[in-house]
């Protein structure tokens, strides 16, 4: 179709006859995101309630079908870029967030970090380094107030209020680490996510929720055991890119259950079985 056929296509959503509204609104659905600017437009120019509500609803359905896509490409393509799956996450609430806006962000907190770290100190003393910047210079800190706030999950709001929950501080801690070529990578602890530093004859753990603070395996045996858990492996070694974004994902049902938001919930638990069925579990 070309833009006038598009144009006369989306004015129809203001018929009064509802066979002729489910048709115009499956039409729309199947041209994809493409002709979500005219949608846009439309909303724009039209000053009745309901047609404005259903041009609302048909953008969200096509931006939350072009998250499907994206996601899935994402899983299909090995899961490689943990930034990207991030923001992938975090455009479901912004649509609008552009990834090279996400990417510059993380690159401006690793160049403040960069500008005092020293490559020749032991790893408990750049892992200080680290904590020092981010907590002391940048003001990182933990979101306990609104610990299950949607936006505690999205990754752009983590890094423009400076406040997070677990896997979104540690994302961000992560990121800069390895951007500093520190073998520093994600842990999936029960109730706690947390980073490892692990190289071939060190590791240790670091708690980004508490600023950062670093302990070892036995500190992680003692939390097992007053949960009434037994040890596994999963819970002192590195997890991979799918088993972060499932975590986020998990957070995300839980936060929308809590604000009584059933349809994102359910929407959250399609984008979270997207995973299961690529055998990512």
């Amino acid at each position: 179709m070309n833009e006038k056929e598009i144009k006369a296509l989306v004015s129809l959503l203001d018929d009064t006859d509802e066979q002729i509204i489910i048709h115009v609104e499956e039409k729309i659905s199947s041209l994809g995101s493409e002709i979500i600017p005219f949608l846009e437009e439309e909303w724009e120019n039209n000053f009745n309630p309901e047609v404005q509500r259903r041009i609302e609803e048909l953008i969200h359905m096509l931006q939350y079908e072009d998250l499907v896509q994206k996601l899935t490409f994402w899983l299909e393509s090995g899961a490689v870029d943990l930034l990207e799956g991030m923001w992938l996450i975090a455009t479901y609430q912004y649509p609008d967030l552009e990834y090279e806006s996400l990417k510059a962000n993380i690159e401006q907190i690793y160049y403040e970090t960069w500008l005092e770290f020293k490559t020749g100190l032991h790893p408990y003393d750049q892992i200080k380094r680290i904590n020092s910047i981010l907590y002391g210079k940048l003001k990182f800190t933990s979101n306990t107030r609104n610990f299950h706030a949607p936006g505690n999950s999205m990754l752009n709001v983590a890094i423009e209020s400076r406040k997070g929950n677990p896997v979104t501080l540690s994302v961000i801690y992560m990121l800069v680490a390895q951007k500093l070529k520190l073998p520093v990578y994600g842990v999936n602890l029960p109730n706690l996510f947390i980073l490892t530093y692990k190289s071939n004859n060190i590791q240790f753990y670091i708690n980004p929720f508490n600023r950062g603070l670093i302990f070892s395996k036995t500190d992680i045996d003692n939390y097992l055991m007053h949960l009434n858990l037994k040890p596994k492996d999963m819970f002192y070694q590195p997890c991979n890119n799918v088993e972060i974004l499932k975590r986020v994902l998990r957070n995300l049902v839980i936060s929308f259950e809590k604000l009584g938001d059933s349809v994102k919930e359910n929407e959250v638990k399609k984008l979270l079985k997207l995973f299961e069925d690529e055998g990512a579990l």
